[in-house]
């Protein structure tokens, strides 16, 4: 894993969650070149930024670093939501994923 994962990664979920290089930076509150800047490999972010970056694009650092999941802040938002559930809810909705894995 090198510099160009994160820009690619980055890259990646800003698509997915359907917002320009332009917005990007400005809803961060950069210059209108920030994130461009760091597709085109002329700047990282600090681990602040990228924190924050985490948080606009609603992934975790981890999720951010993990490429197997394809759509990570769809998957954040359904844990967020089984964190609210009680356990008998939550395994119910387990015993139907196993289910619809099974077809």
């Amino acid at each position: 894993m090198d510099e160009n994962f994160i820009r690619k990664r980055m890259t990646e979920l800003r698509m997915k969650k359907g917002v320009s290089e332009y917005q990007m930076s400005l809803d961060m509150g950069h210059s209108r070149n920030y994130i461009q800047n760091i597709s085109n490999g002329r700047a990282l972010p600090s681990m602040p930024e990228f924190l924050y970056m985490c948080e606009y694009l609603e992934v975790t650092p981890s999720a951010f670093f993990d490429e197997s999941t394809e759509n990570p802040a769809l998957m954040q938002k359904a844990i967020d939501e089984l964190r609210t559930l009680p356990d008998r809810d939550v395994l119910t909705l387990l015993g139907l994923i196993q289910r619809l894995k099974e077809r």
